[in-house]
C-alpha cells in the first residue's frame, strides 16, 4: 500500500485489525499503541495535538481487541506475536520507520519493537511501563510484585471475564486507579462482548509463553520514558532501573500527581515533550 493512501485494516495470518489513521496523511507517522483494558480511543485526547504539530497517527486496535483479531489459543498472545503485529502494520501503511508510542501494554510492545526491530522504529516513547528486564528486576527486588497481583488473578478462567465489566469489579477497580467514570465506562463497556474480554485477559495469559531472552534485549533508539507517581500499578522501583537497558539517547521524566492514564489525563504534557523528542528525529 502507498503511504499516502488511508489504512482502516491491516492483515496478519489471517487475522483482520482495525486502525485509526488520522492528522497530515504526509506527516510523518506515529504508531500509538494502546494497553489494557483501553483501545484506540485512550488516545483521543494526544492525538489531535500530535496532528497539530504535522504527524499523521496510526491507532490499532490491538491483538484481543479489535473483532477480526481475537484468536482463542493463550499463546496466539505471546510477546513476539504482538510485536510482528505492528511491524506488519507498518510495513502494510508502506510507511518506513515509525514513532512508536506505547502506554500500559502499548509501551510493552514498543519496548519490544524498539528492541527486536529497530529498522522499523525512529523513536520510543513508553508510558507507564517501564523496560521489561527492569520490570521484572523491580518484581524480585521492591514491592512491585504486591502492585502486580491482579496479573496472577487474570491467570484464573472465566472469573476475570465476568469482573471487568462496566457494573463489575473492574469499573470500581479503574475509578479507584484515578480514571475517570465517564473514561472507565467507555473502556469496560466493550468488554461485554466475552471474546473481547478474553483476548484482552490473554495478554496477561500469555506471559508464560514470552521467551525472557527477548524481554532482556537492550534499547538503542532514542528512547522517552514517562512514569507518573501517583500509578497505582506500576512502583518507582522498574522506572529507575529502566535507563541500564537503553543504550541509545535516553529521557526519563515523571509526571507528579499524575494516575497511571497518562495518555488521558495528562495529553498536553505528553504532547509538549514529544514536540522535541519526536522533532529532533523526523
Amino acid at each position: 500500500m502507498s503511504g499516502m493512501e488511508r489504512i482502516r485494516t491491516f492483515t496478519r495470518d489471517g487475522l483482520v485489525f482495525d486502525v485509526r489513521d488520522e492528522g497530515p496523511i504526509d506527516g510523518t507517522p506515529v504508531v500509538l499503541l494502546h494497553g489494557f483494558p483501553q483501545d484506540s480511543r485512550s488516545w483521543d485526547e494526544l492525538a489531535p495535538l500530535l496532528h497539530r504539530r504535522g504527524f499523521r497517527t496510526l491507532a490499532p486496535d490491538q491483538r484481543g481487541y479489535s473483532a477480526g483479531a481475537r484468536p482463542r489459543a493463550r499463546w496466539a498472545y505471546r510477546g513476539s506475536e504482538l510485536v510482528a503485529d505492528v511491524v506488519a502494520l507498518i510495513d502494510q501503511a508502506g510507511l518506513g520507520p515509525a514513532h512508536v508510542v506505547g502506554h500500559d501494554w502499548g509501551a510493552v510492545v514498543a519496548w519490544g519493537i524498539a528492541a527486536e526491530r529497530p529498522d522499523r522504529v525512529r523513536t520510543l516513547t513508553a508510558l507507564s511501563v517501564p523496560h521489561p528486564a527492569a520490570f521484572v528486576r523491580a518484581m524480585l527486588t521492591s514491592r512491585q510484585i504486591l502492585k502486580s497481583w491482579y496479573m496472577f488473578a487474570f491467570q484464573l478462567p472465566w472469573i476475570p471475564e465476568r469482573l471487568i465489566t462496566p457494573d463489575g469489579y473492574g469499573y470500581r477497580a479503574l475509578l479507584a486507579s484515578g480514571q475517570s467514570a465517564d473514561r472507565a465506562k467507555r473502556d469496560l463497556e466493550p468488554m461485554r462482548d466475552r471474546t473481547r474480554a478474553r483476548g484482552a485477559l490473554n495478554w496477561y495469559r500469555a506471559m508464560p509463553f514470552t521467551a525472557p531472552r527477548s524481554a532482556s534485549r537492550k534499547v538503542r533508539v532514542p528512547t522517552l520514558f514517562v512514569w507518573s507517581d501517583g500509578d497505582s500499578a506500576i512502583g518507582p522501583v522498574g522506572p529507575a532501573l529502566t535507563s541500564r537497558f537503553v543504550d541509545g539517547p535516553y529521557t526519563y521524566e515523571v509526571f507528579r500527581g499524575v494516575s497511571h492514564w497518562i495518555p488521558d489525563e495528562a495529553a498536553e504534557r505528553v504532547d509538549e515533550l514529544l514536540g522535541s523528542h519526536l522533532l529532533d528525529q523526523s
